[in-house]
Formats: C-alpha cells, structure tokens, sequence
C-alpha cells in the first residue's frame, strides 16, 4: 500500500490539503506531518520520521518543503519519491527571519492589527480579496495560535541547493507562476540541482497552490507518481 506525508507550509494545518483529499486518497494512505512542536528543521523532520509509515511518497508545501529537503537526507531509504510544492532552498538572512519573527510573511506589507498575520499576498492578485480562501487561510492561523507561529518563524533556513544534489529518489518540483512569496527563480533552481527531478508549473496560481488550485496540483502529483512507478 502507497502512502502520502504531507507537510504544510508556514501557519497552515491541514485544512490546506482539503480539496486535494478525495484526489489523493485514491493514490494512497495520507498522513499529516507535525510541524507545530519544534524550532528547527531537524526537529520537524524527525518528528514526523518517528509518526511516518516505513515507506513514503514525501510532500512539502512552501515551508514544508525546506523541512521535507531535511528528512529526506536524514533517511533516503524511507522516501521512495519526494514533492516540493512553492518551496526553495535559498538560505534566509537575518532580517528576513526578524521580519517572521515579527509577524511579516515573506514580501508582506506591515501587519494592519497588531498579531495579524496579512494573507493576502500568498494569492494570485486576481484572488487576493476572495473572503472563502482569505477565510480559511486565516482560520489555520488563529487555530494554530501564537505559540506555534513563535516556533516557525524563529527557523533557522539556510542554504540547500547543494544539499539537494544527494537527493537520489524521484522529485517533483511545482512552480506557481504568479507565486508573490516564493520566486519563480528559486523554485525552478531546486529542479536543476536534483539529480531525478521534474519540473512543473501551476499556471494562474498564487503561492497557496494547494488552496487556488487543488485539482490541478493533485493531478500533478498522480501523473508524476504513475510516470515514476513510486
């Protein structure tokens, strides 16, 4: 039996997968990550070793994928093919983590209320005041709390496109065309320095791709699984 490990991206729990539910169960057993209770990569990622089937296909959303890079490294014989979803593997200055530390997404404008976290730029711009997905997008938020965004935005991300070379199982990598977050660049960078890797571009999608386009990337994903026997 296939099973799926899905990691989530920054303050987003698993309401982010969904739409891409149905899709996925039809592939296989899926499995939530925890990456709520630890301050490091390496922690997520043996957190979710310790929870995970012997054997999986390996799913990282944006800052999931920085943690899936991680655990795929620390244990190669357990993930037999790895997705990288918005993602990178560029290193974060200092500022940048200061700018998450106080409540800034990557590219944001200043927080509006004091504890706010701004959503809107993780849309397409044509979706960025859509209340269904700005609604939901804020819900993951206030369930996960302060505590947890404490955690995540204190990570420590340094640079891993060579840290990527010895990813040896099949890869996946999707890029989003009007991604305001996450550079086209940096995503498809991480396609070139795999060794097995495809690339992919979600057309019309902001950074929240598993949100604006859940049909589209579980299609990515079942077409990729089939085409590399996983």
């Amino acid at each position: 039996m296939r099973h799926l490990v899905l990691l989530p991206g920054f303050m987003c729990d698993k309401d982010l997968w969904t739409d891409m539910v149905p899709g996925l169960g039809a592939l296989g057993t899926i499995h939530y990550g925890n990456v709520y209770e630890d301050s490091t990569l390496e922690g997520m990622a043996q957190r979710v070793l310790d929870s995970s089937p012997e054997r999986f296909v390996l799913v990282g959303f944006s800052m999931g994928g920085f943690v899936a890079r991680v655990l795929t490294l620390m244990a190669p014989e357990r993930v037999s093919g790895v997705a990288f979803v918005a993602s990178s593997a560029r290193g974060y200055s200092k500022e940048e983590t200061e700018r998450r530390k106080a409540g800034y997404r990557p590219g944001d404008r200043p927080p509006r209320a004091a504890g706010e976290i701004s959503t809107a730029r993780g849309l397409h711009p044509d979706r960025e005041n859509d209340p269904v997905l700005l609604d939901r997008m804020r819900g993951m938020q206030r369930r996960l709390g302060r505590e947890v965004r404490t955690r995540q935005a204190a990570l420590i991300r340094l640079d891993g496109y060579a840290d990527l070379e010895r990813i040896a199982c099949p890869s996946l990598v999707v890029a989003c065309r009007q991604d305001r977050l996450r550079s086209f660049a940096e995503t498809e960078r991480m396609a070139q320095h795999l060794p097995d890797a495809r690339f992919a571009i979600l057309e019309d999608c902001g950074h929240m791709a598993p949100l604006e386009r859940p049909d589209e990337l579980t299609a990515l994903l079942a077409s990729w699984i089939e085409e590399t026997h996983l």
